[in-house]
């Protein structure tokens, strides 16, 4: 018998500790809702599934066991297809593909970059939905995650950038 709770016991944990290996995605409209109930920053990963920078942040950055464990406490974490077919609602407001170009683009994706259609972006929201920062391109953990802490916690409403960066330097 306490063979058998030790090893529930063990395969509970296992899981527990499995699953905060994985950043919690969620959709636009899911994040908005959850939004409601306990406000958090947004982080956005704008992608397509035929951008191998993006297979790759998904592969090394978004497994960083600091940055899944940053991210998933302090924001509410959206992946969006900038190349998405279906009508999403954002803030009241439908957003739709346009078929324009080469592969076309989704509206909501191309508000959030401002048309400037780069992936992977990542795109930083605040509480109330205001873009805080739109970083472009492959990021390793090690970039990102200060950058999630300055925005996370908020010093960036006290405190510049580079004097922070520079703070962080000279504490290691």
């Amino acid at each position: 018998m306490k063979q058998t709770q030790y090893l529930t016991f063990l395969l509970v944990i296992n899981f527990l500790f499995s699953n905060a290996q994985e950043i919690n995605w969620l959709t636009i409209e899911e994040a908005e809702e959850a939004n409601k109930n306990e406000p958090r920053k947004i982080l956005i990963d704008v992608y397509t599934d035929w951008c191998g920078w993006c297979k790759k942040m998904d592969a090394t950055t978004f497994k960083d066991k600091e940055t899944v464990a940053y991210l998933n406490q302090k924001f509410y974490c959206v992946k969006l297809d900038g190349e998405e077919k279906n009508t999403l609602t954002f803030q009241g407001v439908e957003f739709n593909f346009i078929n324009q170009g080469r592969r076309g683009y989704h509206e909501l994706a191309a508000g959030f970059l401002q048309g400037k259609m780069s992936y992977p972006s990542l795109v930083f929201l605040d509480e109330d939905f205001v873009v805080l920062q739109v970083i472009k391109g492959f990021r390793t953990a090690k970039e990102i995650v200060p950058i999630a802490v300055f925005l996370g916690d908020d010093i960036y409403k006290d405190t510049p950038w580079t004097e922070y960066i520079n703070e962080s330097k000279s504490k290691k």
